[in-house]
């Protein structure tokens, strides 16, 4: 792939860390929007990190020029029991997308997330009201990006990846894009995923899980 811009917002999470570096191990230039730039111990020439929130109205339309692909890997568990703080910002995203030129974007969202239209497999339905019950305000918001992706952001070339993360060990193995099959991964095997995914055009308007391959 040539040398390619990714604007990334979650960059200082779990998985975003990785993907950042990941990016730029593979010659690409990254921005990435923080709110804590001393939480991104990562420091590289073509790395550009912007100060901000998306709870706090970014400058979009600057983080956006030059940009080639958009990722977003966000979770704030706090904020999203009182609103859908990543569904409003995809609301403010799209169209900034728009006014650019700027077409691909990976959402990462949870693997307890139901696509639009469609239920849980009823074992994890039980695991969401359950186990991890504390995080309903996250799969809502996440669910609520996708219904907007596919209801009004059609133009877009939008992925959502309904990932299963559940360390942040060594790698595992290859994911792979599953529409049914889900694997509980690490968060450096979704980082790069993620990566490739972003990519791929079949993936394009797609809400799938993934899983590791087996050769």
């Amino acid at each position: 792939m040539d040398q390619t811009t990714f604007l990334v917002f979650g960059a200082t999470g779990r998985t975003g860390h990785h993907l950042v570096r990941l990016a730029l191990e593979e010659g690409h230039r990254v921005r990435a929007l923080v709110r804590d730039p001393a939480r991104l111990a990562i420091v590289h020439p073509d790395l550009e990190v912007v100060s901000g929130s998306i709870a706090e109205s970014p400058d979009l339309d600057a983080l956006l020029i030059g940009t080639d692909f958009v990722v977003a890997m966000l979770g704030n568990a706090a904020m999203q029991r009182e609103r859908s703080i990543n569904a409003e910002f995809a609301r403010e995203l799209v169209p900034a997308m728009r006014r650019h030129g700027v077409s691909r974007f990976l959402y990462q969202a949870g693997g307890l997330s139901a696509p639009p239209g469609t239920r849980l497999p009823l074992a994890l339905r039980l695991v969401r009201a359950s186990i991890a019950r504390a995080n309903t305000g996250q799969h809502e918001d996440n669910e609520a990006v996708m219904r907007y992706l596919v209801d009004e952001a059609a133009d877009i070339e939008w992925i959502a990846h309904r990932a299963a993360i559940g360390s942040d060990g060594p790698s595992k193995g290859v994911l792979r894009r599953s529409e049914r099959r889900s694997s509980i991964a690490t968060f450096r095997d979704c980082a790069e995923y993620d990566l490739r995914t972003v990519t791929d055009a079949s993936a394009v308007h797609t809400c799938d899980l993934s899983t590791y391959h087996t050769p």
